[in-house]
């Protein structure tokens, strides 16, 4: 969200840390309004969705999944060795680093949707370092406090190496999108070009 009044890239940080919130980020506007209906269909838990960054994208291809399966995320490319973590707007991001981690490497990445931002996969995790050594994390919100550092929390003490991937603490002002992106290195071309070292 960008305009006169509203700057959403600190949401995550605030909101994603509140006990018993359940906060989601949809890919697109199809997982968007399935997330509304259930957010509304069910009274267990106060939910907050995160409003797509930088316009709707449509998926006709989308599956619902059941939402109060909580915390779990959705595997869409089965892959090794690199995942992506691609949450809500940054989530085609993810699919286009992958592709072009195979053209630059030729490694098949696998690529998750993590849907739930106030928790995280800890199965999905666990099985991820099994067949990966580096797990991507992108973000349309800063890093400090963000989602990615929970992923890094979860692999501290493996050999798994995280790249956490988002934006720099800084207060913006009706920014150019495209702009704000490659200054905090988040095109496809710059992440593939920072993790070289990892892979």
């Amino acid at each position: 969200m960008n305009d006169v009044t509203h700057l959403g890239i600190y949401d995550i940080a605030m909101l994603s840390n509140i006990p018993n919130l359940v906060y989601l980020a949809p890919t697109c506007k199809e997982e968007y309004l399935a997330m509304v209906e259930w957010s509304m269909s069910q009274r267990k838990y106060p939910v907050a969705i995160r409003v797509p960054g930088n316009g709707v994208i449509s998926n006709p291809n989308y599956k619902p999944i059941d939402f109060d399966n909580l915390n779990k995320y959705s595997v869409t490319k089965e892959g090794g060795k690199v995942a992506i973590l691609g949450l809500g707007t940054f989530y085609q991001l993810g699919e286009s680093v992958a592709d072009e981690i195979k053209k630059q490497y030729g490694i098949d990445a696998t690529v998750v949707n993590p849907v739930y931002i106030t928790g995280t996969d800890e199965d999905l995790l666990a099985e991820l370092a099994k067949t990966h050594d580096v797990v991507i994390t992108l973000e349309d919100g800063i890093l400090n406090g963000g989602f990615g550092e929970k992923i890094a929390r979860f692999y501290g003490k493996s050999d798994v190496k995280v790249f956490n991937c988002g934006l720099k603490k800084e207060f913006l002002d009706r920014y150019d999108y495209n702009e704000v992106l490659a200054e905090n290195h988040l095109t496809k071309e710059q992440i593939c070009e920072d993790i070289k070292d990892f892979i």
